[in-house]
């Protein structure tokens, strides 16, 4: 019995691996110094459509947040119908003279919201944040663009949220919204218009409890996959939550996307945590996690503080948003980029990667160099609220 039943979970175990792309194949692919390396970047917003009308949460909380991303090469262009293609000479018709000077990605005829860093994708708002990592060994596979479906699925996701007004009415419901946006991505992608990716996905929701007296701030946590959030008490110095990976196996996480057989529904975990002002959250993707152990995220993060408080932060660091909240949650997301990426780039360095390849029995040395994305979020309350 248990001979048999071993050979109906290894068979299951290699029907999986077989429809699920690993993260691993561009570790052994090629060495870090043939990796052409894009130098990071951050900001305080993500685009929104200059048509769209502002939807603002009752909430009585926000966040004030920004973010900061390494990609270790390019991200791809986005194919059409996504990507309006330029006119390409003069004797094209008229016609493609207007679609060709928009060059922001879009679907079903809106602006894709977020930005794409690799195969990753991050999207910043008053009351969502998000990190979705694609996974990306498809750009081996005919029609893989796995970027697209990291992208996607956070745009589709935070328009659902925006949609139900991020609960405002009712209880929230993170998973139903990934649902959603599952579904509105298959068919985005499918034909005539077919393009193959998976993508692991994590995002908070922040919302109001309005039972107690005084009202206090509630995160709706999701997670699917190997990103992570990660909430810190500064005051307390300590992490007071952080999601679980998701894994099939080491190096495989659960992932949404083509011939997958995660979805959300069955698959993310919602959790809800009583958080207070002035706690930060961090989504963050795998890149940051394989990188750095949790202690030294936080003793970074602290400190990335700290010295922007302080005002000893370069003025060049401060000079777009002065010293508001969102510039120092910009500054806090970029330093812990440049940590994890200063482990991704060392062959020698001992990571949390590292160590866990070591206990499957695999002979894995330094960081793992891979696309880093993290959104710092800090919770305030409204002015009036």
């Amino acid at each position: 019995m248990y001979a048999s039943g071993g050979i109906r979970l290894l068979t299951k175990r290699l029907q999986i691996h077989s429809a699920i792309r690993l993260h691993a194949p561009y570790r052994f692919a090629s060495s870090r110094s043939q990796q052409k390396n894009e130098e990071p970047r951050g900001g305080t917003t993500t685009p929104v459509p200059d048509e769209a009308s502002v939807v603002v949460s009752k909430s009585a909380y926000y966040f004030e947040a920004g973010y900061g991303l390494f990609a270790k090469r390019p991200s791809r262009p986005f194919p059409p119908p996504f990507l309006s293609p330029p006119s390409g000479s003069f004797s094209d018709p008229l016609s493609t003279h207007d679609r060709s000077r928009d060059r922001r990605p879009s679907v079903n005829g809106d602006m894709i919201r977020g930005i794409t860093n690799g195969d990753d994708a991050v999207l910043v708002s008053d009351n969502f944040i998000g990190a979705n990592d694609g996974v990306g060994a498809w750009a081996s596979r005919e029609r893989g663009h796995a970027a697209l479906w990291s992208r996607l699925i956070l745009h589709f996701w935070a328009l659902e949220a925006e949609k139900d007004v991020y609960g405002d009415d009712s209880e929230p419901d993170p998973v139903k919204y990934l649902e959603k946006a599952y579904r509105h991505t298959i068919d985005a992608t499918s034909k005539p218009n077919e393009w193959l990716g998976t993508t692991t996905a994590c995002g908070a929701l922040l919302h109001t409890d309005t039972n107690t007296k005084p009202a206090h701030p509630i995160l709706y946590v999701t997670q699917l996959g190997d990103s992570q959030i990660l909430v810190i008490r500064p005051e307390e110095r300590e992490v007071i939550y952080k999601t679980t990976e998701q894994w099939h196996w080491f190096d495989c996480p659960r992932q949404l996307g083509s011939n997958s057989p995660d979805v959300p529904e069955k698959n993310a975990v919602m959790d809800k945590i009583t958080i207070a002002e002035d706690d930060i959250i961090l989504a963050m993707s795998d890149g940051v996690v394989d990188n750095l152990w949790e202690h030294e995220v936080v003793d970074n993060v602290l400190q990335s503080m700290e010295k922007w408080k302080s005002g000893s932060v370069p003025q060049v660091m401060r000079s777009d948003e002065q010293s508001t909240y969102a510039g120092g949650m910009q500054f806090v997301a970029q330093e812990l980029v440049k940590a994890a990426r200063t482990i991704a780039q060392d062959p020698f360095a001992e990571s949390p990667y590292m160590e866990r390849a070591i206990e499957e029995g695999l002979s894995i040395e330094g960081g793992k160099l891979d696309d880093i994305s993290v959104v710092a979020a800090v919770c305030k309350k409204r002015i009036g609220r």
